[in-house]
């Protein structure tokens, strides 16, 4: 059994009593529960780095990590809970990164303004169910969103989507930094600071919220999205009379582009379906599922939609000047040439619309740290503050290096997110309401950890490979385009529709794959919660 067993009335008392030794400020929990037990068991360089998780602990720095949080540790949220947790989500896609996304449509895909904005609003209302969805998942079983995956995958094959993860917390945190740092550089564009200092600005500035964990990301999350939300209204007004949006066509040609940005938009959204329930696990259990997800469904969409309906419209200005802005510096200095009217105003603002990207990545940085410990007992050892700290060496080292081929690494992050994403949404649904009868007690989450008590994860495993399969089919990037993509739009392109095969695909195989594993397991397995 799990040290952090189901909660009976024994488990409170105890865990009452024993509150006065190492407490944990921000939470509640002991630090010698922490770790896997590292935080007392452990010497060497893991036992140092636990002693000043100690200390540090002392002025509010989060100390858990991957541990489940138990109902008793829970507090009913108040409004001002609920509206953090929306406000989190304008925070997070309010920034450049997401308006950059808008600006593909016409600069990549050659797609009118017009068709762009259809695509944005259809695929980001499409992508962010299941994002909205799995916020509900924290709240209810107080354990993180990649942890939640032992449930569907089992122990071992989780570790599969959660190295996707750490990979893709990564990505986009380099992403993010490289577009604010190519922002920060327009606001100067005679004496304009280095690539690389930007980036390493851009990551001193971020580091700080993560590392001190939960509470402060969402006290920075409530207010970060205002001054940005503000400068992209007077950017509106200052392109708006230059858009121009073109008409709407359906030749097949466009077909398959439409079918290409719209799987780089489906990506975004459901990526943050792998970190969704990080966010509301010290919400109380019983609050209301529909709310949960209605306020994070609406969190996600309007700044979404909106930011990226910007870009789209942006990148069809009429002016040469804004033009050669964007194709010389990027996103940053079409936002640059954007606000030059407004001169020292403008440069401020510039520089404000740069740090936006923090608040982006603090999103990223926090969950990566929780998805590296789902990675076995010995990743779940290391300090939560201490893989922050490391993931963010890693993201600047690869913003530098990849600095100069920004669109081609966003475009070819956002497809492969997608394919992955759908198999593993369509698995996690499917095993919610087919096999748990979506039922919270059918979780039997005290042994998130007990490899022996979660289920073998051959089902999902060997749907993976048939949604990717599926996925191979019907890509259209770069680099590949596949038997099924070619068919759409021009041969040569194609248009993309991976992420719809792959959705499909696993949607057929996994209950008939899983029903048979049930067969072969041992009861405790499914067991329910105690």
């Amino acid at each position: 059994m799990s040290p952090h067993a189901a909660c009976t009335e024994e488990d409170v008392e105890h865990s009452d009593k024993s509150r006065n030794h190492a407490k944990n400020i921000n939470d509640g929990v002991d630090i010698e529960d922490l770790g896997a037990g590292a935080a007392t068991k452990e010497s060497g360089v893991l036992g140092k780095m636990w002693k000043i998780v100690k200390i540090i602990d002392k002025y509010g720095v989060e100390a858990r990590g991957i541990e489940r949080v138990l109902p008793h540790e829970k507090l009913s949220p108040t409004r001002g809970d609920w509206e953090g947790n929306l406000w989190m989500w304008f925070a997070a896609n309010c920034t450049i990164s997401v308006l950059s996304l808008g600006t593909l449509g016409p600069s990549v895909f050659f797609l009118s303004g017009k068709i762009s904005i259809l695509v944005i609003i259809f695929f980001n209302l499409l992508s962010t169910f299941p994002s909205a969805f799995f916020a509900i998942f924290g709240a209810k079983l107080g354990i993180r969103q990649m942890t939640v995956t032992r449930f569907s995958f089992g122990y071992w094959v989780a570790m599969f989507p959660v190295a996707l993860h750490v990979i893709a917390c990564l990505g986009w945190s380099t992403i993010s930094t490289i577009a604010s740092a190519q922002t920060l550089r327009a606001a100067s564009p005679t004496n304009q600071i280095p690539t690389a200092a930007a980036i390493v600005i851009m990551a001193m500035l971020t580091f700080f919220t993560p590392f001190f964990g939960y509470k402060v990301v969402h006290a920075y999350e409530r207010y970060a999205w205002i001054p940005v939300a503000i400068i992209f209204f007077i950017i509106l007004g200052f392109s708006a009379k230059y858009m121009d949006l073109g008409n709407v066509t359906s030749d097949t040609v466009v077909t398959g582009d439409v079918l290409r940005f719209g799987a780089a938009v489906f990506g975004f959204g459901i990526s943050w379906s792998a970190c969704s329930a990080d966010y509301t696990v010290h919400m109380a259990e019983d609050i209301s599922a529909v709310n949960i997800f209605v306020l994070n469904y609406i969190g996600l969409n309007v700044p979404l939609i909106l930011v990226q309906c910007l870009g789209a419209g942006m990148a069809t200005v009429t002016r040469q000047d804004w033009q050669d802005a964007f194709n010389s510096g990027g996103v940053g200095g079409l936002i640059g040439a954007t606000l030059s009217p407004a001169k020292g105003f403008g440069k401020f603002c510039l520089v404000l619309t740069a740090l936006s990207s923090v608040a982006n990545n603090t999103l990223n940085m926090y969950s990566f740290a929780l998805t590296c410990q789902v990675l076995g007992k010995y990743a779940q050892m290391i300090p939560r503050v201490f893989l922050v700290l490391g993931g963010t060496i890693v993201y600047v080292v690869l913003a530098i290096v990849g600095a100069n081929h920004f669109e081609s690494w966003l475009d070819t992050l956002l497809v492969i997110l997608s394919y992955w994403m759908a198999i593993y949404c369509t698995i996690l649904l499917e095993e919610h309401f087919i096999f748990r009868k979506g039922r919270w007690e059918n979780y039997n989450v005290a042994d998130y950890t007990n490899h022996k008590h979660l289920p073998l994860g051959l089902a999902a495993a060997l749907t993976m490979g048939i949604g990717i399969m599926g996925a191979v089919m019907g890509m259209a990037t770069l680099w590949y385009v596949g038997v099924l993509g070619q068919k759409i739009g021009d041969p040569l392109v194609g248009g993309d529709i991976g992420f719809e095969l792959s959705m499909g695909f696993s949607a057929i195989v996994y209950p008939i794959l899983r029903s048979i594993e049930i067969r072969f397991e041992g009861p405790q397995r499914m067991g329910t919660r105690k």
